[in-house]
């Protein structure tokens, strides 16, 4: 089976494990919508970790970028359903229903939902065409199920309203603030440029007067460098920490440690 399975394309996906898994690097272009089926999901962005059970819903907040670990219960299995909340659809929502946001989110990126009978009966709802393919959720189905549940949402936290229908434009944030805390996160550098309100020409043209580097240059050495603390300081061994500071393989980090320190990082 393919993890995540589309239920329906670009929108709906289910995940089932019986093994943990640890993403490395997610980046969530829309507002998601977790459904915990079984099992505990765990997402970790630069300064916020949240972890969630059987049961639970999870709202993770688009532009952003984490990694998940995926466990399955003792004895059991792993199973997610993940609604993408698409900012077309949110658009034809807010027209539909005169939804409109006045002001901009400012709240936490990630929002676990507090349960209740509607919002469970909803989860629910979705559970069976997640574990029967062969139940297939047409198009227009699986839009009038995101569209409950989006409603479900309001009606439950009508606070998420601006996190949900607050179409700003984005916003240039700090550059050198953001790059510190997401140094490590193996993303093309285009992502970096949207995540900070940048055009890619923007992006590097504002980056070279942060940091004096061009990004890919600035990232390589940053990294290394942290890698250098990790051996020499902290006594780690390199494959306990190379994915976490967006190496690809072991080899590639070994290659790129050499060429800069001019010795290997077991040495």
């Amino acid at each position: 089976m393919v993890n995540p399975e589309e239920i329906l394309p670009g929108v709906i996906f289910y995940a089932y494990l019986s093994a943990e898994r640890r993403e490395k690097v997610c980046f969530w272009n829309h507002h998601t919508l977790v459904l915990q089926v079984s099992g505990q999901f765990k997402l970790e962005t630069t300064g916020h970790t949240i972890a969630m059970n059987t049961g639970q819903m999870l709202l993770i907040g688009k532009n952003q970028l984490g990694t998940i670990t995926k466990t399955p219960l003792p004895g059991g299995n792993y199973e997610t359903i993940i609604i993408s909340l698409q900012e077309d659809l949110l658009r034809k929502i807010a027209l539909e229903e005169k939804i409109e946001a006045d002001h901009q989110y400012i709240g936490p990126p990630n929002i676990l939902i507090p349960t209740n009978e509607f919002l469970q009966g909803y989860f629910q709802s979705i559970v069976p065409y997640a574990r029967r393919t062969s139940a297939a959720l047409t198009e227009e189905m699986g839009m009038l199920k995101i569209k409950e549940g989006v409603k479900l949402l309001l009606n439950a936290q009508p606070g998420l309203r601006s996190f949900l229908f607050g179409f700003f434009e984005p916003h240039k944030i700090d550059l050198e603030r953001f790059m510190l805390s997401n140094y490590q996160f193996n993303v093309p550098i285009e992502k970096f440029a949207r995540l900070t309100g940048r055009s890619l020409a923007g992006f590097k043209r504002d980056f070279k007067k942060t940091f004096n580097l061009p990004p890919r240059q600035w990232l390589l050495d940053k990294r290394l460098n942290e890698a250098r603390y990790l051996i020499e300081t902290r006594h780690q061994k390199p494959s306990t920490f190379y994915l976490d500071l967006g190496f690809q393989s072991l080899s590639h980090f070994s290659s790129a440690f050499k060429k800069k320190f001019g010795k290997a990082p077991t040495a």
